[in-house]
């Protein structure tokens, strides 16, 4: 068959290969030339024919001829000086001896988790040679001293025996019921047992929402900053993250006309996390009942990440947004991670409420994604109706005198110390989201800064890039280690910022 257009010659050759449309972007990146995602897309569609350079670059990494690749006349293959050593090429019958790289998938391009990222790879280096770092990254209880209650561990031993088949696919009943009464605690409407799901932690769930609700070109809103599993799930799943800004100077509270300018006809569904990670926040009703009545007027789907809404300090209320929501689909997600210092359970739970009708299909794809895999971890759920219906321990470390509280009051005034640091004092969780007068120290590249940071006094933290936020000038301190570690880590911060200019 003739292969009369340019596309159809690319697409052969590329077949022919073996190569992605992702493998020609890097090729031409390790040639030092620029490929375009779209522009390589249009290329091979057919909907643009390439520039007479771009038809040779092509032609090289695809080793053709480049008049053959433009017209389709001449000899195909790439004319080449002649040698007496020439090399073989492999046929059918000549196995090659190099071995085919084997790439990542190029639906990772764009996801970013910088949470555990290239700042945390070189942290992990150092401490493979002998030094000691300060992780202030991850908000993870257990290495700062912070105890999974007795009872708890002492109930989850009793029922390990009963635990060594699978559950429902949502998860134990004695589990869902006793999460079912947290929700009626809550105000969630129109919640029953078929529509509460455990997960193995609260990202398993997120991950499984994303990729049930979202198909190519759909828009997801989700707040800057974020916990960037929600931008991460999203891509992954062939969707388009639309990020709505949080304003620092209203107390990191979402931006409510940012949110309206940013719904357009493919928004399917906003994402709140109240309380916030990584500022801390938790927002006030007033600000919940203008969320939910944009959500209504655009008729969107609510997915709220409340992980930490037991963990509220200074006798602020969290408020479920769905308890506002009775007429609209929401997803709330929460979990006993953070409140039972248990992160390495991993068990975490997501109830659908409100308006179910209009979600029945949706539902239907949550169904068939939790068959999938089966179940949440088993052992995990057995102690969901422990933590939830016993007595709450967390309560004492966030009331004056309590580990969180006094911690975060004093890493928020010892920030607040520091000639160009300012921060928003956090109201729930475990962070802290500083920012940076990036004048004053030059700061161009917020990634530069946290490795600065880490080889000069050994601090690891998060940048404020890998929240999803578009400015260099922030980073999250997670305030768990003792009192005296954050003494130590405060001093150094200080004599780092006295000094330090990038560039």
């Amino acid at each position: 068959m003739a292969l009369e257009t340019f596309a159809d010659r690319l697409r052969a050759v590329m077949a022919e290969r073996g190569l992605k449309q992702a493998d020609l972007i890097h090729a031409a990146s390790a040639r030092g030339e620029k490929l375009g995602k779209s522009q390589v897309s249009q290329y091979v569609s057919g909907k643009v024919t390439p520039r007479s350079d771009v038809r040779a670059l092509l032609a090289a990494i695809l080793d053709v001829d480049a008049a053959w690749l433009a017209t389709g006349n001449g000899a195909r293959a790439a004319a080449r000086p002649e040698t007496a050593n020439a090399p073989v090429r492999p046929t059918a019958t000549t196995r090659s001896t190099t071995m085919r790289e084997f790439k990542k998938s190029s639906k990772l391009d764009n996801v970013l988790y910088d949470v555990r990222g290239p700042v945390a790879d070189e942290a992990a280096r150092m401490e493979d040679e002998g030094l000691r770092i300060l992780k202030l990254n991850i908000g993870n209880p257990a290495p700062f001293g912070f105890r999974t209650p007795d009872e708890v561990v002492h109930d989850m031993r009793q029922q390990l025996p009963d635990c060594e088949g699978y559950s429902d696919s949502r998860g134990l009943f004695s589990a869902r019921k006793a999460i079912m009464q947290y929700a009626q605690l809550k105000h969630l409407p129109n919640v029953s047992m078929d529509g509460i799901y455990t997960g193995n932690g609260v990202s398993e769930l997120i991950q499984l929402c994303m990729n049930a609700l979202l198909d190519t070109g759909d828009e997801i809103l989700i707040p800057s900053p974020d916990y960037p599993l929600w931008t991460a799930c999203a891509t992954l799943a062939g969707g388009t993250p639309v990020h709505y800004l949080c304003d620092e100077q209203a107390e990191w509270n979402p931006d409510l006309a940012d949110i309206e300018s940013k719904v357009t006809s493919n928004t399917k569904a906003i994402v709140i996390i109240n309380p916030n990670n990584p500022t801390g926040a938790v927002y006030p009703r007033e600000v919940l009942e203008q969320i939910v009545e944009i959500a209504r007027r655009h008729q969107l789907m609510i997915f709220s990440d409340e992980i930490y809404d037991r963990l509220c300090m200074d006798g602020h209320e969290h408020v479920s947004i769905a308890s506002l929501a009775p007429d609209l689909p929401c997803v709330t997600f929460s979990g006993l991670s953070k409140s039972h210092m248990i992160a390495g359970y991993r068990i975490g739970w997501m109830i659908l409420s409100g308006n179910k009708r209009s979600m029945r299909d949706f539902i239907y794809g949550i169904n068939m994604l939790s068959n999938m895999r089966l179940c949440s971890n088993v052992p995990a759920q057995s102690i969901v109706q422990t933590a939830l219906g016993g007595y709450q321990s967390v309560e004492r470390y966030v009331e004056p005198g309590g580990r969180i509280y006094e911690q975060r009051n004093y890493v928020y005034e010892a920030l607040n110390a520091i000639d160009g640091i300012t921060a928003v004092k956090p109201k729930a969780a475990f962070y802290i989201f500083p920012k940076i007068d990036v004048k004053k120290f030059n700061i161009t590249d917020d990634e530069q800064f946290a490795l600065d940071l880490l080889h000069e006094k050994r601090i690891l933290i998060t940048r404020g890039g890998g929240f999803n936020w578009p400015e260099p000038d922030h980073f999250r301190i997670v305030y768990l280690p003792r009192m005296e570690v954050l003494h130590e880590a405060m001093d150094d911060l200080a004599d780092f910022f006295a000094h330090y200019r990038q560039g």
